[in-house]
C-alpha cells in the first residue's frame, strides 16, 4: 500500500484519532493531552491497520459468529438473536440479493423499524459489498421519493408495519422501476413477499471473494439527514468511515463484555452508527427497543445488565418525567454517552438515576471531525485543545460569524476570525489536503460545495462548515450553543435559542421550552417566541403566566426575553428528539393561524397577556418593538 493511500486511511480516522481526541487541556491538563495523543495513536493505528488488511465492518461480525457463535448479539423484545442465528439470517439475504445482479457499491434501500431484521438485512448485503441506504420509516410522500431517488436504490425492502406499506404505496409510482421487496403478509401487485424468499433460501455461507474489490472507499451505507433545512441528504458511509466510527468507544474502553443499550431510529448515525458499529467491532451484545419508552427504560436495563446506553436530545428529559422508583438507582449502567443532553436537566439526571459518568459529544454524521467530552465536565460536549490541535489532520476552529447571513466575518487578508474565550463562533473542522474533492453526501459538486469554506487561516486551506454556534472557556473546553439558522438577532443583540430554553426551563413548573425566532412587522430582526409545554400537562393560569414572565424579567436580557409564548397540545420534535422550529417559525405569532393559546409579554401589567385576533392590533400599535 502506498505511502498517499496510508494518509488517506488515517485522515478517514480523524474522526475517531487525535481529531476527535482534541479534549484535554493544554495547560496545567498538558497529562491529559499526551495520555489522549497516546489513545490517539492507539486508535488510529487500529484503523490503519483494519483498513489495510481489508477488515470491515462484516468482516468483524464474521469474525465474532467464528469466535463465539452463540454469544447474544441482539435482545429484542425478551428474545435473544445470537451471533450464528444472525448470520444464519445474513446468508439467506445475501443468497437471495446474489441473484439480482448488482454490482460492489450500488445501492439497496432498507425501511424497516427498529427489529433484527434491519441489522441482518444490513449484514447481508454487505457480505456482497452492496450499500445499504437507511430509510427513516416516518417520510412520506414526496421527501420519501425524494430519498429513494437521491442514494439510487436498484431495490426497496420494507418492513411489516402497516404505515410503511401505505407510506410506499403512496409513493410507489413514482419512485422508478425498482423492485420492492415487503416483510409480512402478502401486499399483493407490485410487491414480492420478503418471508417467503427468506423461507425458501437456505443459509449458505457466502464466499468473501463475491466482494472481492471492497476497499477504503466503497460505500458501506447511506444515513439521511434530518431535513429540517431541506429534503434529506444521503451522507455518505464508506467502508473506511465505517471502521473509524466502530473504534468510537474505544475512547472509553468499550469492550466485548459490555451490553449495550440502544431505543433510537436504527437509521439515525447514533444508533445505526455509533451503536451498532461499535457492537460489531468488538462482538459485543446489543438490547434493541423497538421505540423509546421512558417508564420501561430502566426496566429493560435492569433486566438485561445494560452496561452502556446511549441518549440523544430530549431522552434524558423523558426519563426525568417518570415517576421516582426506589430502582431508579439499581442498574449495572458505567456511562451514558450521547449528544443533545441540556444542561438544565443533566446533573438532574446524572444523580437521579445515578450515572457515573456521561460521555456528551458533538458531531455530525457526514463531519470531518468530532468533539467529546471525557472528563464529566458539566455542560461541555468536547474540548479543542490548542497542543492537539496543532498535530491534528482535522483541526477544529471556532470563527466568527454573522448569524442574519449565516456569512463568517473576514479579516482585511480575507481570512477568517477566531473567537474569543466566550464569545459565540461557527465550528469548522479542518480537512486535510490528501482528502481531495471529498464528498460528504451522495449528490452532485454542488450539495457538497455548500458545506465547505476555502481560504480560511491561509490561502489554499478548505475546512468543513458544522453550522453550529459553540462557545470555548479559558480551559478549551466547548459547549454547544445553538445552530446558526435557529440563533436570530432582534434589538442589535443576537439571541441563541438554546440559552434562553436552558433558563426558562429552570422554572419548576415548565416541563420544555422550544424558543425560536419569529418576524414581526415593521421590526428589524426576529422577535423571541417560545412554545412551551408545562408540567404534568398543567392548564395555563393568571399564576403561571405572572411566574414565567418574572422569571424571564429577573434571568434574561430585555432582547432575549421571548416577546411571545404558545403552549401547544403537542410537542414539535423530530424522530430522534430534537426540537423542530421550522414549522413555528412558519407559523409566527398571528392568532387568526393558529389555533394554540398565545399572550405576549406586557411589561405594563407585568404578566403574559392574551394575545387574540382582537388585541393583535392592539398589541402592535402600543408595543414599541
Amino acid at each position: 500500500m502506498t505511502s498517499k493511500r496510508n494518509k488517506i486511511l488515517l485522515g478517514a480516522a480523524g474522526t475517531v484519532g487525535a481529531g476527535i481526541l482534541s479534549w484535554r487541556a493544554f495547560f496545567p491538563w498538558i497529562g491529559y493531552d499526551l495520555t489522549m495523543m497516546k489513545h490517539g495513536r492507539k486508535a488510529g493505528k487500529m484503523i490503519l491497520r483494519d483498513n489495510e488488511i481489508g477488515r470491515y465492518l462484516i468482516n468483524m461480525f464474521e469474525e465474532a459468529v467464528a469466535k463465539h457463535p452463540k454469544k447474544p448479539f441482539v435482545i429484542f423484545e425478551d428474545r435473544v438473536y445470537s451471533y450464528e442465528f444472525m448470520n444464519d439470517q445474513a446468508n439467506k439475504v445475501a443468497n437471495i440479493a446474489a441473484k439480482w445482479g448488482l454490482k460492489l457499491g450500488e445501492c439497496v434501500a432498507i425501511m424497516i423499524e427498529n427489529e433484527p431484521s434491519f441489522i441482518w438485512t444490513f449484514l447481508g448485503l454487505q457480505k456482497l459489498g452492496i450499500a445499504v441506504a437507511f430509510i427513516n420509516f416516518h417520510i412520506r410522500g414526496q421527501p420519501l421519493i425524494h430519498t429513494i431517488k437521491a442514494c439510487e436504490a436498484k431495490a426497496l425492502i420494507i418492513g411489516p408495519d402497516d404505515q410503511i406499506f401505505q407510506s410506499v404505496e403512496e409513493v410507489r409510482h413514482d419512485i422508478g422501476q425498482i423492485p420492492i421487496y415487503a416483510h409480512g403478509r402478502d401486499r399483493g401487485t407490485g410487491y414480492e413477499s420478503w418471508d417467503s424468499l427468506m423461507f425458501s433460501t437456505f443459509p449458505v455461507p457466502v464466499c468473501p471473494s463475491v466482494r472481492q474489490g471492497m476497499g477504503f472507499s466503497t460505500p458501506c451505507c447511506y444515513i439521511f439527514t434530518s431535513g429540517t433545512t431541506g429534503l434529506p441528504k444521503p451522507a455518505i458511509i464508506t467502508q473506511a468511515k465505517g471502521v473509524g466510527i466502530s473504534k468510537f468507544f474505544q475512547l472509553f474502553d468499550f469492550m466485548p463484555s459490555d451490553i449495550l443499550y440502544t431505543c433510537t431510529p436504527l437509521y439515525h448515525s447514533a444508533a445505526g452508527g455509533l451503536g451498532l458499529m461499535n457492537t460489531l467491532d468488538q462482538g459485543s451484545t446489543m438490547v434493541l427497543k423497538r421505540k423509546f419508552s421512558a417508564h420501561q427504560y430502566f426496566e429493560d436495563v435492569r433486566k438485561h445488565n445494560v452496561t452502556v446506553i446511549q441518549y440523544i436530545g430530549e431522552l434524558c428529559r423523558y426519563l426525568l418525567t417518570v415517576p421516582e422508583s426506589p430502582l431508579d438507582k439499581t442498574h449495572k449502567i458505567r456511562l451514558a454517552i450521547g449528544s443533545g443532553l441540556r444542561t438544565d436537566i443533566w446533573k438532574q439526571f446524572e444523580k437521579r438515576y445515578n450515572i457515573p459518568w456521561v460521555i456528551e459529544y458533538f458531531g455530525t454524521t457526514e463531519g470531518t471531525a468530532a468533539l467529546m467530552n471525557l472528563e464529566n465536565k458539566f455542560g461541555a460536549c468536547g474540548r479543542i485543545s490548542p497542543f492537539l490541535n496543532r498535530l491534528d489532520p482535522t483541526p477544529k476552529l471556532l470563527v466568527k460569524v454573522d448569524v442574519d447571513t449565516g456569512d463568517v466575518i473576514r479579516n482585511k487578508n480575507g481570512h477568517c476570525i477566531q473567537v474569543k474565550a466566550g464569545e459565540p463562533g461557527l465550528l469548522l473542522g479542518g480537512i486535510p489536503h490528501h482528502y481531495g474533492d471529498m464528498q460528504f453526501y451522495k449528490g452532485g459538486r454542488e450539495i457538497n460545495e455548500k458545506k465547505l469554506l476555502r481560504n480560511v487561516l491561509k490561502e489554499g486551506d478548505c475546512y468543513f462548515n458544522f453550522g453550529d454556534m459553540l462557545t470555548m472557556d479559558s480551559d478549551y473546553f466547548v459547549y454547544f450553543k445553538d445552530r446558526l439558522g435557529d440563533t436570530f438577532r432582534w434589538k442589535g443583540e443576537n439571541v441563541a435559542t438554546y440559552e434562553v430554553s436552558n433558563v426558562l426551563t429552570k422554572l419548576d413548573v415548565i416541563h420544555d421550552a422550544n424558543v425560536y425566532g419569529v418576524e414581526v412587522p415593521g421590526s428589524e430582526g426576529r422577535a423571541g417566541m417560545a412554545a412551551i409545554h408545562l408540567e404534568n400537562n398543567a392548564e395555563t393560569s393568571q399564576k403561571i403566566l405572572k411566574d414565567i414572565f418574572l422569571h424571564a424579567k429577573e434571568n434574561l436580557p430585555s432582547y432575549a426575553r421571548p416577546l411571545f409564548l404558545r403552549f401547544p397540545k403537542e410537542q414539535a420534535v423530530t424522530t430522534t428528539l430534537k426540537q423542530q422550529k421550522t414549522q413555528l417559525r412558519k407559523e409566527g405569532f398571528h392568532p387568526q393561524d393558529i389555533d394554540d393559546p398565545l399572550f405576549y409579554y406586557d411589561d405594563q401589567n407585568k404578566t403574559y397577556s392574551p394575545l387574540t385576533v382582537e388585541t393583535y392590533g392592539q398589541f402592535l400599535t402600543k408595543s414599541k418593538l
